[in-house]
């Protein structure tokens, strides 16, 4: 039998067998094999979701839901809602755990003792090495492959009069962020809950495909679409079908977003520019932030190759009129920038924040005007 071969029976029977083992002496803990990993991994990483679970081990969401349900019921597990997405749970061991977990270790470290028997100390430590590698390298192309393969949609508004200006169009949400704006209304495609519903790639394609002479355009919005590895891709599939795509971005991506204008991918853009550079962190949820990336996106829009609009969604906690007029300086001679009036709602990352009243954006704009001649409101 070849070298792949015998891995893959190996492999097979030391599995098997783990399973057996486990599933004996951890009986008088009400624990089995295949909780096992999950308080592990839960204790070594307290507050982790059900997600980072699921990614860290591999596992499908079903699975993790099974497991982490069953460490509940023994007592050993207890999970916290978010406060800024109840569908979303962070996962903590209990005392309970706390005092069993040390025999844990030593049963896990007796398996590993049993399976090196006949080992030198070197051989052993060989083999934990090895087997670590082959780990990391198996995870690293399962997470190629799917980087790849399908941009990740999950929410599809199958028609807009207001997303392309001037078109009718459709409006794809992709998940995940980047950015943890506190008034963003979008809070599930950020933290994207367990029981978030994932579009697969080939319906929406296929709806697309039938409105083909109704629908006038495509928007790509998020979440942030350009953390997907294969969104260009997706553009490709989209501009076959003859729609022409507008992209919503936070612009911290600039070379994908030059590419992507290079490649001409896409029609038009919108970039949301989140406060002046002063406060631009703390606008954007991520105290650390440095603009550099910002004001390369900003750059590469203001050359003037796609039609584009800078947005600046504007909260009384936020945004002050010195700081408007420091966006304006900033974007001077822009294509076009868009004052979006903010609105609280249950699906804000931090509700309770204001907006000013339709008075008080007609006065933000009169500041920009000298520094950006085409300036909106939108949304009062």
């Amino acid at each position: 039998m070849t070298g792949s071969g015998r891995l893959l029976t190996d492999s097979s029977i030391l599995y098997r067998c783990s399973q057996k083992y486990y599933d004996k002496v951890l009986s008088d803990f009400q624990l089995g094999s295949g909780q096992l990993p999950f308080l592990i991994f839960i204790y070594e990483n307290e507050g982790i979701t059900m997600n980072g679970l699921a990614q860290m081990g591999c596992y499908d969401k079903g699975t993790v839901t099974k497991g982490v349900q069953r460490l509940e019921e023994a007592g050993y597990v207890t999970s916290e809602v978010s406060p800024q997405d109840k569908r979303v749970r962070f996962l903590k061991t209990t005392e309970k755990a706390k005092e069993i977990i040390a025999r844990i270790y030593l049963i896990r470290q007796n398996w590993w003792e049993t399976i090196t028997q006949g080992m030198s100390e070197q051989e052993a430590a060989q083999l934990g090495q090895l087997q670590e590698r082959a780990a990391n390298n198996a995870l690293s192309y399962l997470q190629q492959q799917q980087q790849r393969s399908e941009v990740r949609i999950f929410g599809l508004q199958k028609m807009t009069l207001l997303d392309y200006p001037g078109k009718i169009a459709a409006t794809l949400f992709t998940g995940g962020c980047n950015f943890r704006c506190p008034y963003c209304q979008n809070s599930d495609l950020v933290f994207l809950p367990e029981d978030a519903s994932e579009i697969p790639q080939p319906e929406l394609m296929q709806f697309l495909e039938k409105r083909q002479g109704l629908l006038e355009g495509v928007c790509i919005s998020g979440g942030e679409p350009l953390i997907h590895p294969g969104l260009d891709e997706l553009l490709r599939q989209i501009r076959k079908l003859g729609y022409p795509v507008k992209l919503d971005t936070n612009g911290s991506f600039p070379d994908k977003l030059k590419q992507l204008i290079d490649e001409g991918l896409v029609d038009y853009v919108a970039m949301d520019l989140k406060n002046c550079r002063e406060r631009y962190g703390e606008t954007a949820g991520v105290s650390a932030l440095e603009c550099a990336r910002i004001e390369q996106s900003v750059q590469i829009l203001m050359e003037d190759q796609v039609p584009y609009e800078f947005r600046t969604t504007v909260v009384r906690q936020l945004h002050d009129e010195r700081d408007i007029e420091r966006i304006g300086q900033w974007v001077q001679g822009a294509r076009k920038l868009v004052l979006q009036q903010f609105v609280d709602s249950e699906r804000v990352i931090c509700p309770g924040l204001q907006g000013y009243s339709r008075q008080e954006m007609e006065r933000f704009r009169e500041i920009l005007l000298p520094w950006v001649a085409n300036t909106e409101i939108r949304g009062c």
